[in-house]
């Protein structure tokens, strides 16, 4: 007898001290979602400074930092189509101290079409969607293009003499406008930029013809650029004479959402005080402002679960989508 329990004491030792392992972690994280946070927050932003997301990005977080009493700090990760960007919100520690724009070719293009180091599904927590990009196919106020029809109908007529920009070939908006072209059999030469500043000044020097790109209000309001198509299966209330995808018969989906988003494993109460700070700052007049009167990006609205599920069917639909046309096995 007095042997059976010398035998049992190390498991009875071991039992008690990984129950007192786990009550002590459960405090500590409790103690931790009470305190957070505590010190600034880091908003990784996929885009090169002044690009249209980008902007929209900080404006929201502005309004968010003061409601959550700690500075959020923007930290632009441009490259790979917002690949890179993305892969440092999903591998960053899941604190809440690290956060960041899911943008959309990061999370429904890239992941698809080559290897990455995260899966949108498994390594990335949606918080909240805030609104939608506006993509679409613009060209300078003096070009002889005044229609989409227009374009197509010149570079029929002209295989790969006209030049376009995208920030590269796994970008939502590359992949989009890939797809017109195949159905009107287009040649058209694409060159790829780092980011949505670089192609606009090309546009704007007269280096190419047409960019593939977020609507940047700014240059449309001055009248250097003209918007020939919109690209998203919805109309536009801030442009509503501009037509879509379907309006001309292309039944393609955009899903160009503005978001923020973080590492899975985020615990549950921090991430409520995240989509309870950026919420409010939804409702924020500087922020409505900024949207609707400077970028002119529709303000739409999604709570963590429903952005996650919508995200879940978006990635899913575009591997469908890319299997049937042969990139992805």
């Amino acid at each position: 007898m007095k042997q059976l329990l010398c035998t049992k004491k190390p498991a009875i030792f071991l039992a008690v001290g990984l129950a007192l392992f786990w009550v002590k972690s459960g405090y500590a994280q409790q103690e931790d979602v009470a305190k957070y946070p505590s010190r600034p927050i880091t908003l990784i932003i996929p885009l090169l400074a002044g690009a249209p997301g980008d902007i929209a990005a900080r404006l929201i977080s502005k309004d968010a930092e003061r409601i959550l009493g700690q500075p959020i700090v923007p930290a632009n990760k441009p490259g790979g189509a917002t690949s890179i960007g993305v892969a440092a919100i999903a591998k960053a520690k899941p604190d809440g101290y690290t956060i960041g724009y899911g943008a959309h070719s990061g999370v429904f293009i890239g992941p698809l079409l080559e290897k990455l180091p995260y899966h949108p599904l498994k390594d990335l927590k949606p918080i909240i969607q805030f609104g939608n990009s506006l993509f679409s196919v613009a060209v300078r106020t003096d070009s002889p293009f005044k229609s989409f029809k227009d374009l197509t109908s010149y570079a029929r007529q002209n295989p790969k003499k006209l030049t376009y920009a995208s920030t590269g070939t796994t970008s939502m908006q590359y992949f989009v406008v890939n797809q017109v072209f195949k159905k009107e059999k287009l040649e058209v030469t694409h060159i790829p930029f780092k980011g949505s500043p670089e192609g606009h000044v090309s546009l704007l020097g007269g280096h190419i013809d047409f960019i593939v790109d977020t609507i940047v209000y700014p240059l449309v309001e001055a009248g250097k650029e003209r918007t020939l198509l919109i690209l998203n299966d919805q109309r536009a209330e801030e442009f509503p004479n501009i037509p879509i995808l379907k309006d001309l018969g292309y039944d393609i989906p955009t899903p160009m959402i503005l978001n923020i988003m973080g590492p899975t494993g985020i615990p549950d109460g921090i991430i409520k005080k995240l989509e309870d700070a950026f919420t409010k700052a939804m409702k924020e007049p500087g922020f409505i402002k900024g949207m609707k009167e400077n970028l002119r990006f529709p303000i739409f609205y999604r709570n963590s679960r429903d952005l996650g599920e919508y995200v879940t069917r978006g990635f899913e639909t575009y591997e469908k989508i890319l299997k049937e046309m042969g990139p992805v096995k």
